[in-house]
């Protein structure tokens, strides 16, 4: 089958959860697919991308998106009734190469990897399928919560356009995937049930435990320039830290990931590490005791803790992001909703090594029984096959 894969980013590098589902998706369909490959790219392009990616897709198009284009459409979208996320990565000149694309290959079916890109292939006569992957109307309800006062209304404005176009969009697609069920059941359509649940899953392969040197107690990882992590990263510096510190001064903290934002890089202290950009994140989470991600934000499923399980480190989360996982409490994971109670788990750890251990062995056969790449894009496959 020709399938032509649609995405708003390029995915690769993957340093971004999108990009990560992306490309596996891509590896896997690619084994029994002819894959034509079209990304958009609003960032300067990695010199291996189009190497890298032309292993898996018999086309590679990417179609880069100007700052000035951004803008525009922007402010466009702004007195229309479409999300900005979708005006984002909109523009008509673009429009024109897609279709034009479409024609030249005609593809038999059509995936389109979230809401940003289905204005593209609207109206197309083609099967088509959504990877829905987040419900983006959730997550910027969330925010609201902690948001500035002047990015309240532009919030509010896009929480109703998300609510209404991911509804609407479910109609124009024959098949529709997202992340987990908990994001299923948040899709704002009265067929929601219809959508299949196509996780992420993990390469055990090169996420793999590793004996490093433990330089920090705490690691958390993951795209610092992303709202939901620099939400996450400011509760443990703020919140969690302090109480920890009131028992062991000396704890030492590694915050891991691309492009940290200002409120991010500012935490940097005697007992806190902001590192950036690291080539082999493996390093990062097998030179600490324990993983955290104290998410209070977001939606989807955090591959930070699949990968961290997977390098059987033990697992500390909060009940929102567990809710994707569904790992069980106490037995493969620790869970809290306060800074108290991630403060006590901490320490706990800290203090019963071998409790540690016992936990993260249980975290890592769990993610070594349930969350293979193969396995879950085969649910994808299937569904290609029925139109």
């Amino acid at each position: 089958m020709k399938l032509f894969f649609l995405l708003p980013r390029v995915p690769y590098p993957t340093e971004k959860g999108d990009k990560l589902r992306a490309f596996n998706q891509l590896k896997q369909l690619s084994q029994k697919h002819e894959i034509i490959l079209c990304a958009l790219n609003d960032s300067v392009l990695h010199e291996d991308a189009e190497k890298v990616l032309s292993t898996y897709a018999k086309h590679v198009y990417i179609i880069d998106i100007s700052r000035a284009s951004i803008y525009l459409h922007l402010a466009r979208t702004l007195f229309s009734d479409k999300p900005l996320q979708v005006g984002y990565f909109y523009n008509k000149r673009i429009n024109g190469i897609i279709r034009s694309l479409i024609e030249k290959h005609k593809p038999d079916h059509i995936f389109c990897q979230l809401i940003r890109v289905a204005e593209y292939v609207k109206g197309i006569p083609i099967p088509k399928t959504l990877d829905y992957q987040d419900v983006f109307s959730k997550n910027v309800e969330r925010r609201l919560a902690t948001a500035p006062f002047y990015m309240k209304p532009f919030l509010r404005m896009e929480y109703r356009r998300l609510l209404r176009y991911e509804h609407d969009v479910f109609g124009m697609f024959d098949n529709k995937v997202i992340i987990s069920i908990p994001d299923r059941d948040l899709i704002p359509h009265p067929e929601r049930e219809k959508i299949v649940v196509a996780r992420n899953g993990v390469d055990t392969t090169f996420f793999r435990p590793m004996n490093r040197d433990k330089q920090y107690d705490l690691v958390f990882t993951g795209n610092m320039g992303y709202p939901p992590n620099i939400n996450a990263a400011e509760f443990l510096a703020h919140k969690i830290l302090p109480l920890v510190m009131s028992h062991k001064p000396e704890i030492r903290i590694l915050i891991a990931g691309a492009s940290p934002n200002l409120r991010v890089s500012v935490l940097k202290s005697e007992n806190i590490e902001v590192s950036g950009w690291v080539p082999d994140m493996r390093e990062c989470y097998a030179m600490a005791k324990i993983f955290i991600a104290p998410m209070q934000i977001g939606t989807g499923l955090q591959n930070k803790l699949l990968e961290a399980m997977a390098m059987q480190i033990p697992c500390i989360t909060s009940p929102l992001a567990n809710q994707a996982l569904q790992a069980k409490e106490n037995e493969e994971i620790l869970i809290a909703d306060t800074p108290q109670a991630y403060a006590r788990h901490i320490l706990f750890l800290l203090d019963n090594p071998e409790k540690a251990r016992q936990i993260a062995f249980a975290g890592y056969e769990y993610i070594l029984s349930n969350f293979s790449w193969e396995a879950e894009t085969d649910k994808i496959e299937k569904l290609l096959n029925m139109k």
